[in-house]
C-alpha cells in the first residue's frame, strides 16, 4: 500500500468514525438529522474535527521543528483556508508564521506555456519561476531580507511589493500552492526544514447506501459557486474547462502526494446542503443546446437529494467560506 493510500485510507477511517457517532452514513441520514433540528450539532462536529486534525498537524511541525511548511493539493481543495487556519493553530502553538503563495512566482502571461489545443496551461509547473522561489526560500532562511514578487492576475504581470521580508531564525514559512509538493520548487532547501501535506477532500457520504459522493463532484460543485461568484464565469464555462484542470492535475499534482508527511482531509459532511442554494441556479442556466447541459444536469440531480441548511450557520472561518463567500479571511 502507498503512502497515499495509507493516508487517504486513514482519513476515510477517522472522519467515517465520527460520522457513526452521530449516526449518518448516507445522504438519507443527513436529511433525517436536518429535519430533526441537529443541523448545528453536525455542522460544529465537522468543524470542531477539522481543528481537531489541524492541531495535530501543528504539533507535529513543532515536534519536527520544520521551518518550511508545504501546502499543496488539487484545485477547490480549500488550500489557501487550510493555510490561513493552520497559520492561526501554529501561532497559537507559540511560533510566528509567514504565508506565501506560489502563484506570486507565476511567469509573464506571454511566457505561460499552451497545451495541445493552445491554450495557456496553467496547471503546468513552467508557471512558475521556480529558480526565483527556491532562491528566495532559501534566502529567507538564512535570514537574508528578501523583497518578494506579486502576480498581477489582471494584467499578467509579475510586479514587486514594496516591503521587504526578513524572519527570525525561529519563524516558519508557509508555502501554499498547486506545485508545492514538487521537489523541484524547493531543491534549494535542505529537507531536514521541510514538512509537506496534501490537502483535498476526502468524501465518505453514501448517496444511496451503495454509491458514494465522489472527490471530483464536491471539488466542481465548490469550483462552481466560487469562479461564479469571485471571477465572473458562468457555469458552463467552469464545467467546460474542468476536465482540463482534472488532466493538468494528474501530470503536475497527483504524482507528487507521496512526498506528504500528511494528508488533510478538507470535506465537510454538511457542505452541499448549504452550497446547493448557490449552486443550483447556476446549473440550471444551462441550456439544453450546450454542450455541458448534461453534465450541469447529473450534477443538479445529485445536490437535489440534500435538503437545503441556511449558510448563515457556517463559522465564518469555516473552510466552506472559502467558496460560499462570507470569509473573515481576506483572498
Amino acid at each position: 500500500m502507498t503512502k497515499t493510500e495509507q493516508h487517504k485510507r486513514r482519513c476515510k477511517e477517522e472522519q467515517t468514525r465520527w460520522q457513526n457517532v452521530l449516526g449518518i452514513q448516507t445522504v438519507e441520514d443527513l436529511n433525517q438529522a436536518i429535519t430533526e433540528g441537529r443541523a448545528t450539532e453536525i455542522i460544529n462536529v465537522s468543524e470542531a474535527f477539522q481543528d481537531k486534525k489541524l492541531c495535530e498537524i501543528a504539533d507535529a511541525i513543532v515536534a519536527k521543528r520544520a521551518r518550511l511548511v508545504l501546502l499543496a493539493g488539487p484545485s477547490s481543495s480549500g488550500k489557501t483556508t487550510t493555510c490561513k487556519r493552520l497559520s492561526i493553530t501554529l501561532t497559537a502553538c507559540g511560533l510566528r508564521t509567514h504565508t506565501v503563495s506560489t502563484d506570486d512566482f507565476f511567469v509573464n502571461r506571454e511566457d505561460t506555456p499552451r497545451d495541445e489545443n493552445g491554450e495557456y496551461d496553467f496547471e503546468s509547473l513552467a508557471c512558475v519561476d521556480t529558480k526565483l522561489f527556491g532562491q528566495t526560500m532559501a534566502d529567507l532562511l538564512a535570514g537574508k531580507e528578501v523583497r518578494l514578487p506579486r502576480y498581477n492576475f489582471v494584467d499578467g504581470k509579475r510586479e514587486w511589493r514594496e516591503k521587504t521580508m526578513q524572519i527570525a531564525h525561529t519563524d516558519v514559512l508557509l508555502i501554499e500552492g498547486t506545485h508545492a509538493l514538487n521537489p523541484l520548487l524547493s531543491k534549494q532547501v535542505e529537507e531536514k526544514y521541510k514538512y509537506r501535506i496534501y490537502v483535498s477532500p476526502v468524501t465518505t457520504i453514501s448517496l444511496d447506501g451503495v454509491n458514494y459522493l465522489s472527490t471530483g463532484d464536491l471539488r466542481l460543485m465548490r469550483r462552481l459557486i466560487r469562479d461564479s461568484k469571485f471571477r465572473g464565469q458562468t457555469a458552463s464555462e467552469i464545467i467546460h474547462r474542468f476536465p482540463s484542470v482534472r488532466r493538468g492535475e494528474e501530470k503536475w499534482i497527483l504524482p507528487f502526494r507521496e512526498e506528504a508527511d500528511t494528508f488533510f482531509n478538507s470535506s465537510l459532511l454538511y457542505e452541499i446542503s448549504v452550497i446547493r442554494t448557490q449552486a443550483l441556479p447556476l446549473l440550471e442556466a444551462v441550456k439544453p443546446d450546450e454542450e455541458e447541459f448534461g453534465e450541469a444536469n447529473r450534477l443538479k440531480t445529485i445536490m437535489q437529494r440534500f435538503l437545503r441548511l441556511p449558510g448563515k450557520q457556517v463559522p465564518m472561518v469555516s473552510l466552506l467560506r472559502e467558496f460560499a463567500g462570507g470569509s473573515t479571511f481576506d483572498y
